[in-house]
C-alpha cells in the first residue's frame, strides 16, 4: 500500500514539475511586448527612439552589403526572405506580426545577429531604440 501511494505521489510530483516547466516555458516565450521592448531600449539609450531615423538606419547598408530591409524588406510589413539561405522570415512590424518583438531571449539574439550582419558589431541602444520606434510605428 505504501509503494503504491509513494508511487502516485512521484507521479504526482512529476507531472507538477512538468507542468511548471511547460508554464514557465510558455511565459517565457511571451515575456515582453513590443512597447515594453521600446521603453527598455529608450531608456537604455537615454532618450527615446526617433522613427524617423529609425527608418533611415532599417534601409542604409552601413558600408557592408545588406540593410535590415535586405532581408526584411520595404517597409517590413509582409513576409520576407533572407538574402543568403531564402528562409522566409515573418513580417518583422509588430502590427502585422503579433509574435514580433515579445520573448526578451529572442530579441537580444536576433538584435545580436542582425545588427553584426549588417553592421559589424553589435548595435547601440540608440540604434535599437530608433529601429524599434519606426516597427512600432507601421500599422
Amino acid at each position: 500500500m505504501l509503494f503504491v501511494h509513494s508511487s502516485r505521489l512521484s507521479a504526482g510530483l512529476l507531472g507538477a514539475a512538468l507542468a511548471s516547466s511547460l508554464w514557465s516555458t510558455a511565459v517565457h516565450a511571451a515575456d515582453t511586448t513590443p512597447a515594453a521592448q521600446l521603453q527598455h531600449w529608450n531608456t537604455q539609450a537615454g532618450t527615446p527612439g526617433n522613427a524617423a531615423k529609425g527608418q533611415t538606419f532599417f534601409n542604409a547598408k552601413h558600408g557592408a552589403e545588406w540593410s535590415c530591409a535586405s532581408c526584411h524588406n520595404t517597409p517590413p510589413t509582409t513576409q520576407g526572405k533572407h538574402a543568403n539561405t531564402g528562409k522566409v522570415i515573418a513580417p518583422l512590424a509588430p502590427a502585422f506580426n503579433p509574435k514580433a518583438f515579445t520573448d526578451t531571449a529572442k530579441v537580444d539574439k536576433w538584435f545580436k545577429r542582425n545588427c553584426n550582419d549588417v553592421l559589424s558589431r553589435e548595435c547601440s541602444a540608440g540604434e535599437k531604440a530608433d529601429v524599434l520606434a519606426y516597427l512600432n510605428s507601421l500599422k
